[in-house]
């Protein structure tokens, strides 16, 4: 910008100069006729109007020319200024690269320094996604197992109630109750109408009496149970809940007490028919077996002095435990009486083996004998035939003497004697037949 103004002054006043130039060569080139004092005149004024014109040209150019300057020096400043604010955003913009690259290359370290987290996270994130596809297997095998269990007490609500239904038939729990002592026995290891006999029909007290089982001992003994199941009062307690309170609670203790009446009302019962009298060798007492655990506890429980008064009644209260003890103590009791009938009977046929097995020992000897007989023989023959058949048949010419006969060969082993003292005594005290002999049978 500097340079070119100049320029541009300088081609105009040229272009002036050129201008005012070419007009006197006109003038001059002219033909003529006039005076030259005139025309030296005109031509004076003519210069003299080019150089004011020239001069208003040059002042017009120099303001002009000034103008231009200030409007350069303004141009100037304001592209300094422009200058200026593009090297400020040139440094600000290298600044914010630096901080970006400075950011980028932070940033890149993070990374770097995350990517075990980030490979941890990728692991966590497949086993969570592992665990929600077995929570969700698991969740629905649940609801299946749920529904089952639902339908499963549905099921056995329904047979509790169907059960408890039956129960309350007297005839219905006599059955069960003499079905679950006949199980307990046999699962001791009882044998029926061996070891038991069911409804068996005895006398005692000049009537007749028919107890549920008689329950064989060893020695020739007897004991007499019976089954009995009073369950009415104790399913209707069992069917309030043990937390209840107010008039549930009552109810249920009036029921619980009358199940141990009920129960109290069975042992005077059973008292009164005396079926120990009617069995021979029998314990002065009865069984009366009660077929279920809870219902003695809970008579026992409501009423403590009740297990008393059967023994003074002489009946003993037996539940299924307590009676499967008594009964697995028999069938043992049973076991030692057969194992000592078949000792004695295994000592007899042990004796009876000895007798045989020294009649034996006698045919062994005599079988010996034979057998050393027999070999003393077979030697003779093989000497007799090796010193004197086979020396004339070794005379024969022509006649290889390997080919002739073979060399027979002798027994020089003895039979092992019977050294048993069972065996020799028995030898020694019987007769022996002479050589050749059979011994007798």
């Amino acid at each position: 910008m500097d340079f070119l103004l100049p320029l541009l002054v300088g081609a105009l006043l040229g272009l002036l100069l050129g201008l005012a130039v070419g007009l006197l060569v006109a003038r001059r080139a002219r033909p003529t006729t006039e005076d030259p004092a005139v025309v030296e005149a005109r031509h004076q004024a003519l210069l003299a109007e080019v150089r004011a014109e020239e001069a208003a040209h040059r002042a017009a150019l120099t303001a002009e020319l000034s103008g231009l300057q200030a409007t350069a020096s303004a141009l100037r400043e304001q592209l300094a200024q422009q200058q200026e604010q593009y090297r400020e955003l040139l440094d600000r913009q290298r600044v914010e690269q630096q901080a970006q690259a400075e950011r980028e290359r932070a940033e890149s370290r993070v990374l770097q320094q995350l990517t075990p987290v980030q490979e941890m996270l990728r692991s966590m994130q497949a086993k969570v996604t592992e665990l929600e596809t077995q929570r969700s297997q698991q969740h629905g095998e649940l609801s299946q197992q749920l529904r089952q269990a639902t339908e499963a007490e549905e099921r056995l609500r329904a047979t509790a109630e169907s059960l408890a239904s039956a129960l309350r038939n007297n005839a219905t729990r006599g059955v069960w109750g003499e079905t679950q002592l006949r199980t307990l026995v046999e699962s001791a290891g009882l044998l029926n109408r061996v070891d038991f006999f069911l409804q068996e029909s005895i006398e005692a007290d000049g009537a007749a009496r028919r107890p549920d089982m008689v329950l064989r001992l060893p020695g020739g003994k007897s004991i007499a149970v019976d089954a009995k199941v009073p369950y009415n009062s104790y399913i209707e307690a069992s069917a309030i809940p043990a937390t209840a309170t107010g008039e549930e609670e009552a109810r249920r203790s009036a029921l619980l007490a009358e199940h141990a009446k009920r129960i109290k009302a069975h042992v005077d019962a059973l008292a009164a028919k005396h079926y120990f009298t009617g069995l021979e060798a029998s314990p002065e007492f009865t069984i009366a077996f009660i077929p279920n655990e809870p219902l003695l506890a809970a008579a026992l429980e409501k009423d403590p002095t009740l297990l008393e008064y059967a023994f003074s009644k002489r009946i003993a209260l037996a539940s299924p435990v307590s009676f499967w003890a008594v009964l697995k103590t028999v069938a043992f009791t049973w076991q030692q009486e057969v194992l000592t009938d078949e000792a004695k009977l295994l000592f007899d046929l042990s004796k009876e083996l000895y007798t045989r097995v020294a009649k034996l020992a006698e045919h062994a000897d005599a079988l010996g004998g034979a057998i050393e007989r027999s070999v003393k023989a077979y030697n003779q023959f093989a000497s007799s035939l090796e010193s004197r058949v086979l020396v004339t048949a070794r005379r024969l010419d022509g006649l290889d003497e390997s080919k002739v006969i073979a060399a027979p060969r002798t027994i020089d082993e003895q039979p092992k004697q019977l050294t048993a003292p069972e065996l020799t005594e028995s030898i020694i005290s019987g007769s022996i037949s002479e050589e050749g002999s059979e011994p007798a049978a």
